[in-house]
């Protein structure tokens, strides 16, 4: 947790079962070449960024199943993950090795310096899919969907990009509509605008958007997902 939010730590445990030999081999070898860091951006993505087309962020990549797809899928795209999970990230540097991807870059930790560093403008995309719900009301102001967030977002993305937000929790994603809704209000325009009209826009995972382990979860404990996109004005 950074030092910076002692009172708002967005998530819960950082590691879970020890990691396998291969995973801690990849921790200390692999990560510090993809690692990225809130000085990496604080001029510019362009060191980051290099050629590619754009660049998408996903905060809490969990497994790094979609951030992965992602990257396989647009190699012209610099993807960034940001997870303070030490399972996720041995995970996401697994599949790293194993499909040769080299457009994935790794903040290991707590995302919001890297929100702070990053310069207006420089998201196509950002993802926030399925993240810890904090069930508890005093937990409330832990959700990574915040004022806090939205403030980055309409920042950070460029005109008629997306924020896609994915959840199987209903009361986690009543609280985004409500969130984004609120932004919106206090901002006196429509940053944000959601992108459903018909039930299937947010009841059907588009083609583009592949399954995550905790949504693959979720439907076998018999709870359904619901999908969010929403475009920057």
């Amino acid at each position: 947790m950074s030092d910076q939010y002692p009172d708002y730590r967005l998530y819960g445990r950082q590691q879970d079962k020890p990691l396998k030999p291969r995973q801690q081999g990849l921790m200390e070898r692999l990560l510090p070449q993809v690692a990225i860091s809130p000085g990496d951006v604080a001029g510019g993505l362009e060191a980051v960024q290099g050629t590619r087309r754009e660049s998408w962020l996903e905060i809490g990549f969990g497994g790094g199943e979609h951030l992965a797809w992602q990257a396989e899928h647009n190699p012209d795209v610099q993807m960034i993950g940001a997870e303070p999970f030490v399972n996720g990230v041995a995970k996401l540097l697994t599949l790293i090795e194993e499909q040769a991807l080299d457009n994935i870059r790794i903040l290991h930790g707590d995302v919001r310096p890297l929100l702070e560093a990053m310069p207006d403008g420089c998201l196509s995309r950002l993802f926030v899919l399925h993240p810890d719900p904090w069930p508890k009301k005093r937990h409330h102001k832990r959700r990574i969907v915040s004022p806090l967030l939205l403030g980055h977002a309409a920042r950070l993305l460029k005109p008629g990009s997306q924020m896609r937000i994915a959840s199987d929790i209903p009361d986690y994603i009543r609280w985004a509509l409500m969130q984004v809704q609120m932004h919106n209000r206090a901002a006196g325009h429509e940053d944000f605008r959601w992108t459903a009209e018909t039930k299937a826009d947010w009841t059907e995972r588009p083609g583009d958007w592949p399954q995550t382990r905790y949504e693959a979860k979720a439907l076998r404990e018999g709870r359904e997902a619901t999908y969010l996109t929403f475009v920057r004005r």
